[in-house]
């Protein structure tokens, strides 16, 4: 078949524009596998199979097997690749953030937004005649800052030649997990401090007008307070430290049995006012972010997970580095704000 015969070389990841499993895709279609044994598989998935590498499960191969061959080993770096990703989604709580992830293929980026007035959003009756209410869109004063967030992966091939697959999986794993949680410090920072373009996000303190209460201690009545400010935004992300988290399930109305049955079945915290409830280190302990995340955040991000693959297909392990580029711009001021506590 057509995947057998395909010639890997290092210059697959230098396509411009194109990932490694783009370039794959490109020669060899999925499409052409339908109705086969190999319908579902992408295309490097089969080229694992072409070399019979075995990456998942106690009968996995060495990470030798990679190396093989030169061709075979053309294939580690986007394996590496698609295992950190792998651990960036598995603790991955920026779709509950974000509104849209915009792909960019350049260092720069500006941002549009659009900030109506209270007439604004009013639907006004139209009368015959008269001018058609506008909603203007603008570009934004200052470019998003994109940052780079990595880790470097130490080790020699030889420490890791007859390691299982499976097993070096885990440590990818958790490369991946490490690069998520900076970015989403990254989110929350721009949440509440701002993104250069706008201010940060307006707080509200506990026993300032309009909360009530004093100032230090957190009751149900602050929440609905807090709650009422976002119309016409909707409260349905709620981010808080685990010290907070600690806090706010002590509160008698998130002891709620429907609350606790929520949570024994899925796994995931909301709150009575219907947000959802996440634990989010990055915060200090005092704040309560919370958002509307279908208008409050852009992700903006230049190509994927990043890798040194001359290194890698080399066998040049120590120091090879494994990086990201994304940044993230406000979209709506309005639709985030914040709570402090204390």
């Amino acid at each position: 078949m057509a995947f057998d015969n395909l010639h890997l070389e290092k210059g697959m990841y230098r396509e411009s524009g194109k990932s490694f499993s783009q370039v794959l895709e490109a020669l060899d279609p999925s499409e052409a596998y339908k109705g086969t044994a190999l319908e579902g598989t992408d295309a490097f998935q089969r080229q694992l199979k072409r070399f019979n590498i075995r990456v998942k499960g106690a009968g996995s191969d060495p990470v030798e097997k990679f190396f093989a061959t030169y061709e075979s080993s053309v294939l580690f770096p986007e394996f590496i690749s698609r295992i950190v990703r792998q651990g960036i989604e598995e603790t991955d709580i920026l779709p509950s953030i974000v509104a849209t992830v915009t792909n960019i293929d350049a260092m720069d980026y500006r941002s549009v937004y659009s900030e109506p007035s209270d007439d604004d959003k009013e639907l006004a009756h139209i009368m015959e005649g008269t001018s058609i209410p506008a909603t203007t869109i603008r570009t934004r004063d200052s470019l998003v800052r994109l940052k780079k967030h990595g880790r470097m992966l130490v080790a020699s091939y030889e420490a890791l030649r007859f390691q299982k697959l499976d097993l070096f999986s885990v440590m990818l794993r958790q490369i991946g997990a490490h690069i998520r949680t900076s970015q989403v410090k990254d989110a929350v920072s721009y949440i509440i401090d701002g993104d250069g373009n706008t201010d940060g996000a307006a707080d509200f303190y506990v026993g300032t007008a309009p909360l009530s209460g004093t100032l230090g201690t957190l009751e149900y009545d602050q929440l609905v307070e807090f709650w009422a400010q976002f119309y016409p935004y909707e409260v349905n992300t709620m981010l808080v430290s685990p010290a907070g988290m600690v806090n706010l399930l002590k509160l008698p109305e998130l002891q709620n049995p429907l609350t606790g049955l929520n949570f024994q079945g899925t796994g995931k915290l909301t709150t009575p006012l219907g947000a959802e409830l996440l634990t989010c280190p990055a915060l200090s302990d005092e704040a309560i972010v919370a958002l509307d995340r279908r208008y409050a955040l852009e992700m903006v991000q230049s190509g994927d997970v990043s890798v040194e693959y001359d290194k890698l297909i080399d066998r040049q392990l120590e120091r090879a580095a494994i990086t990201t580029l994304c940044g993230f711009s406000k979209i709506c001021h309005a639709a985030s704000k914040v709570l402090y506590i204390e």
